[in-house]
């Protein structure tokens, strides 16, 4: 073992990584602005809003170790909720915006409770079918309850209109940011080690003191929140909602970006996430070769992805910076560690 191994304090790490994130935010606002059309620019916020709604499920499929496919239920909560504030809200434009967002978030946390409580008790195939009942309860519960209440507020199929489009680049790549570094600082404290815990072997978890329900209940919570947040974005950057959008399909698909991009792995669900919603959009152009190209691109991810068949990969910055100054970064042994071994 070598005991001289050089590793980065954990204010450093953070720093490079500050930078990095405020040096990448400068590339974009100058592609958004000089490079990029309006579509584009459009993608890229799509491509933003599936980054939240992948890394938030990870923390449920991949760090949690479960299988839930409701999670278009939590975006739909988020959505509808943070539409309604900002659409019949009196205040000022960004606080509304901001209010409405931590309501969608807030408000999918508490059905993400909710569900989690009983829904956590399962596991497997019992927990999926769960949870897709839960998505498909708040689908036709959106489609459906103006005839309960005896007035509009949903508006059913016909969709919520004319809700206000506050989203924009900044605010979309500043929540993605704000969800990633949340998510990784709960990971790395205690609590995230013990959903950690539970996830490798929940009975010796339990046997060490580690109170499985509440850690489990937390993270599902912890991942609805987040999917709420990105349901409250999408929103207010399409400015009409249809139920429709959030059905099964919709939880299989930020399912399977997930899967893609590496159970458990926040960079693989980044890169999933960017490459899946930019890729049927980058096909459009050739519609005969379009499920080939998208085919060839999914075989190669689930190839290189983490734990695939080309092993795990770690593009953190601090973690090149570290590896470089032990002499690892194309996985070579230094010297002085082989020596002593």
């Amino acid at each position: 073992m070598n005991t001289k191994r050089k590793t980065l304090k954990m204010p450093v790490r953070y720093l490079m990584n500050a930078v990095l994130v405020a040096l990448f935010f400068v590339l974009l606002s100058f592609m958004t602005q000089n490079v990029l059309s309006t579509y584009q620019n459009k993608v890229l916020m799509s491509v933003g809003i599936n980054i939240i709604l992948a890394v938030s499920l990870n923390v449920a499929t991949g760090y949690l170790g479960q299988l839930p496919l409701g999670h278009a239920g939590f975006m739909a909560v988020g959505a509808y909720t943070c539409a309604l504030f900002t659409k019949y809200s009196n205040l000022p434009s960004g606080v509304a915006f901001a209010v409405g967002l931590a309501l969608g978030a807030v408000m999918a946390g508490i059905f993400g409770i909710l569900i989690g409580i009983p829904a956590l008790r399962l596991t497997g195939d019992y927990l999926a079918i769960l949870t897709l009942g839960f998505g498909e309860i708040i689908r036709i519960t959106l489609n459906n309850i103006d005839d309960v209440l005896g007035f509009k507020l949903f508006y059913g199929a016909k969709g919520l209109k004319n809700i206000p489009k506050y989203s924009n680049y900044w605010n979309v790549f500043l929540c993605v940011v704000i969800t990633c570094f949340a998510i990784h600082a709960m990971m790395k404290s205690r609590h995230g080690r013990a959903i950690l815990a539970v996830r490798d072997n929940e009975i010796a978890a339990e046997s060490c003191g580690i109170q499985t329900t509440y850690y489990k209940v937390m993270a599902f919570a912890f991942s609805a929140a987040f999917a709420g947040l990105a349901g409250g974005l999408y929103a207010c950057y399409l400015g009409v909602l249809d139920p429709s959008t959030f059905g099964f399909m919709k939880s299989i698909e930020i399912l399977v970006m997930v899967v893609l991009g590496g159970m458990g792995s926040m960079l693989g669900s980044i890169l999933s996430a960017t490459v899946l919603t930019i890729l049927p959009e980058a096909t459009r152009s050739f519609d005969s070769y379009r499920m080939v190209v998208y085919s060839l691109v999914l075989i190669l991810m689930m190839i290189f992805r983490p734990g695939g068949l080309l092993g795990s990969y770690d593009f953190s910055m601090s973690r090149i910076v570290e590896k470089a100054m032990n002499g690892e970064l194309f996985h070579k042994k230094n010297k002085e560690g082989a020596d002593h071994e």
